[in-house]
C-alpha cells in the first residue's frame, strides 16, 4: 500500500529511484520553522473561524510547538519517503497527538503552504541582507574617515589618470550599497504578502479570514487572485536579481583589492585572516576571499538564470518544476550573506599603505589636467591648452623628468604669462582639493559626502 499521505487513489507505491527524484526535504528542511509559524497562524484562525474546536486546535499547537523542542534537541530525522517539509512535520505531529494532527491541513493545500514558507523566509533574509549591507557600509565609512586625507592616483581604462582622495574612491562603493539596500528593502513590499487559504489554486470552501492569518505572521496584504499566489515566484527572483547586483558590486570591488594588494600596487596590505598562503611558494599571501567573492557572483548569476528558464515556459498555477525554485535561491541567500560578512571584516582590518600611495601621486602624470586647467586660465581654448599639455608630457617623458620638473623658462616658452605658481598648481593635494564640486574629490567635499552617507545609516 501506498504510504503517501496522499496516496489514497493509488495502487502501487513509488519505485525508490522515483520517491527519491522526487523529494525535497534535503532542501527545504530550512523551511522548518516557517512551516511551523504557517500552521500555528492557520489553525489559530480555523479556530476562530470555528472551523475546529479549541480542544483540537489547542493539540495542534501544543504538537507543533513539542516538535519544536523535539528538533532543537536533535530528536527529529526527516524521512526522504516523505518528500518535504510539510508531510514530515504533519506526519510527526500526528505520531505525537494522533489523528487529530490531519485536521492541522484543513482549509489549505502544500501549494499555498510552500508559497507561505517562502514568502516568511524571503522576509527574514532580506533583512538579514539589509543589516548586512548596513555593516559593511559602517565599515567603509570608518576607513573614510581614517584615510580622509590620503592622496591615491584615480583610474580610467585602468590608466593612471587625476589625483584623487583615496576616502573619494572608497566612498564609491558605500554608494553602490546604498542602491542595494534600497533595492531589498523596496522588494519587501512584494514579499510581505500572505498566500495562505489560497489552496491548491481556486480557494476554498471553508470560512476562513485570509486577513487575520496575514496579521498574524506580520503581512501587509492578501494576494488578491488565488491562481497568482501559489504560482507567483517573482519575489524570488526580485531577490536573485538583487543579490546579483549586490554581488557584482563586490566583486568589482573584490577585484581592486586583489590589484591594490600585490606587489605592483602596494596600495593595501590585507590582514593575514583573510589571506591565504601557496602549497609550494612560501613567500606568497593571497587574497583569496576577495578571489572567492569575486567567482561567486558568477555562481548566483548561474542561480538566477536557472530559476527565470524554470519559470518562463510554466502554464498556470503550480506545477512540479516550482520544486527547483529553492536550491539556488537558498544557495544565493547564503552566499550573499557570507560574502557581505566576509567582505566586512576583510575591509575592515585592511591597512592602508598612506605614504606609498601619496608618494605615487607625487611622481607621475596624474596632474597634467592641472595644467590644461592653468593654461585656460591664461584665456587658451581647451582644446588648445589639451594639445599643449600634451606636449609637455611628451617632452618629459622624452627627457625621463615630470612636469614638476620642467624648468620655467620652457614653459614660459609655451606661453609667456605662465609664472612660478604653476608648480604650485600642479601639487597633488593643490589639485585636489580645488576640485569642490558638491560630489568632487576634495577634502571639503569628501567630509560633506560622508556626513551625508551617515544620514542614510
Amino acid at each position: 500500500m501506498n504510504k503517501a499521505l496522499w496516496g489514497g487513489r493509488f495502487k502501487e507505491s513509488m519505485s525508490e529511484q522515483v520517491a527519491d527524484f522526487n523529494q525535497s526535504i534535503e532542501v527545504d528542511a530550512r523551511l522548518f520553522y516557517q512551516d511551523i509559524k504557517g500552521s500555528i497562524a492557520h489553525v489559530t484562525m480555523l479556530e476562530k473561524t470555528y472551523i475546529i474546536t479549541s480542544d483540537e486546535a489547542n493539540q495542534i499547537i501544543n504538537g507543533l510547538q513539542g516538535i519544536i523542542a523535539d528538533y532543537e534537541a536533535g530528536n527529529v530525522t526527516f524521512k526522504k519517503e516523505l518528500e518535504d517539509i510539510h508531510l514530515n512535520i504533519e506526519k510527526l505531529l500526528i505520531e505525537k497527538i494522533g489523528p487529530v494532527g490531519g485536521k492541522m491541513h484543513t482549509a489549505r493545500s502544500r501549494n499555498d503552504q510552500v508559497a507561505t514558507d517562502m514568502h516568511l523566509y524571503a522576509k527574514e533574509m532580506t533583512e538579514a541582507i539589509i543589516t548586512s549591507i548596513k555593516a559593511l557600509q559602517h565599515v567603509i565609512i570608518d576607513l573614510s574617515k581614517q584615510y580622509h586625507t590620503v592622496i591615491m592616483p584615480g583610474y580610467t581604462h585602468l590608466q593612471r589618470a587625476q589625483p584623487i582622495l583615496f576616502s573619494h574612491h572608497i566612498m564609491t562603493y558605500f554608494w553602490m550599497l546604498e542602491r542595494d539596500k534600497a533595492r531589498f528593502s523596496e522588494g519587501l513590499k512584494r514579499i510581505n504578502i500572505s498566500p495562505l487559504g489560497s489552496g491548491a489554486l481556486a480557494g476554498t470552501t471553508f470560512p476562513i479570514d485570509q486577513q487575520y492569518t496575514a496579521s498574524l505572521l506580520e503581512f501587509d496584504d492578501v494576494y488578491a487572485n488565488s491562481i497568482d499566489a501559489v504560482s507567483d515566484r517573482d519575489y524570488v527572483l526580485d531577490i536573485m536579481h538583487n543579490i546579483n547586483l549586490l554581488m557584482m558590486h563586490l566583486s568589482r570591488f573584490s577585484e581592486e583589492i586583489i590589484l591594490w594588494c600585490s606587489e605592483e600596487f602596494k596600495f593595501v596590505t590585507l590582514s593575514d585572516a583573510y589571506t591565504t598562503g601557496s602549497s609550494i611558494m612560501p613567500q606568497k599571501k593571497n587574497p583569496d576571499m576577495a578571489e572567492l567573492i569575486r567567482g561567486k557572483s558568477g555562481t548566483v548569476a548561474g542561480n538566477y538564470m536557472g530559476l527565470l528558464m524554470t519559470i518562463k515556459g510554466l502554464p498556470l498555477a503550480y506545477n512540479k518544476d516550482l520544486q527547483e525554485d529553492k536550491k539556488g535561491f537558498f544557495d544565493s541567500i547564503d552566499t550573499a550573506l557570507q560574502s557581505v560578512q566576509i567582505f566586512t571584516g576583510m575591509v575592515d582590518t585592511m591597512e592602508v599603505n598612506a605614504a606609498h600611495l601619496s608618494n605615487i601621486t607625487q611622481n607621475d602624470f596624474s596632474n597634467a589636467t592641472e595644467l590644461a586647467d592653468y593654461l585656460v586660465t591664461l584665456g587658451i581654448p581647451f582644446r588648445d591648452a589639451h594639445e599643449i599639455t600634451g606636449q609637455l608630457v611628451l617632452y618629459a617623458i622624452d627627457n625621463n623628468i615630470l612636469l614638476k620638473d620642467i624648468p620655467l623658462d620652457h614653459y614660459q616658452g609655451v606661453n609667456k604669462d605662465i609664472t612660478n605658481d604653476i608648480y604650485t598648481k600642479l601639487d597633488p593635494e593643490h589639485a585636489v582639493n580645488r576640485r569642490l564640486s558638491d560630489n568632487g574629490t576634495s577634502t571639503k567635499s569628501v567630509l560633506n559626502q560622508i556626513a551625508k552617507a551617515e544620514q542614510y545609516m
